[in-house]
């Protein structure tokens, strides 16, 4: 991965789950299943829609604010034994990485911001075979409040070294769009997370593509066509 090197250049934020790699319905089957380990029946719809948020939100959203939070650890680490078994056929979207590539081909710094955990970002960032092509990566551990509290595209703009001004976030749930905006930054969505355009568009997604190849395959007239100062 390459270093930053200026606050005039441009970055683009990816969010990964859902946008980059194809995993939002396993999370949701871990949760799932997770949750009903220790007594929650939760509808898969439900947790669906509550993926893309960091595990504190989600667990607020799902059980409501005033649940027994002395349970959130068993339930996450429940999750994470669950979602591992997974880890070994984890698949980047179809043209993920070569969107990645080419962002950095175009003078983009490409940094990869994650609700995942460190080591589950590490099995998707070595999935994905594009280091490459990014510059810095951050993940639930970098941040006190994950999305869609905007702490997580702060962080991936202090590891760029870029402001808000100069970087746009690409994410597949109304939570990244929520925290670009709060963050003062653009966003573009995808669909392949399971949310449909109206509703990334309400959160803020200025555009919003099928996936991140149709994204890729019009990423001229797109707002990653270059960044600020390249076009």
């Amino acid at each position: 991965m390459t270093g930053p090197e200026s606050a005039q250049d441009g970055a683009v934020l990816f969010d990964v789950d859902g946008t980059l790699m194809d995993t939002v319905y396993l999370h949701t089957v871990a949760w799932w299943e997770a949750l009903r380990q220790h007594g929650h029946r939760v509808t898969m719809a439900r947790i669906h829609r509550g993926i893309g948020m960091g595990s504190d939100h989600l667990l607020d959203a799902l059980l409501g604010e005033d649940h027994d939070h002395d349970e959130d650890a068993d339930l996450s680490a429940a999750h994470d034994a669950l979602y591992g078994q997974f880890w070994s056929r984890l698949a980047p979207l179809p043209g993920a990485s070569q969107l990645l590539r080419a962002c950095a081909g175009r003078g983009w710094k490409v940094v990869l911001a994650s609700s995942a955990k460190g080591p589950e970002a590490e099995v998707m960032i070595r999935a994905l075979d594009a280091d490459a092509a990014i510059t810095a990566v951050t993940t639930a551990d970098d941040v006190s409040s994950s999305k869609p509290a905007p702490d997580l595209v702060q962080q991936a703009l202090e590891k760029a070294g870029v402001p808000a001004g100069r970087a746009v976030f690409v994410g597949d749930a109304a939570w990244d769009a929520e925290a670009a905006r709060k963050a003062g930054v653009r966003c573009l969505g995808v669909l392949t997370g399971g949310w449909t355009r109206q509703e990334l568009t309400d959160a803020g997604a200025e555009a919003v593509y099928e996936s991140p190849a149709e994204l890729l395959d019009r990423l001229d007239g797109s707002a990653l066509a270059a960044p600020p100062g390249r076009d």
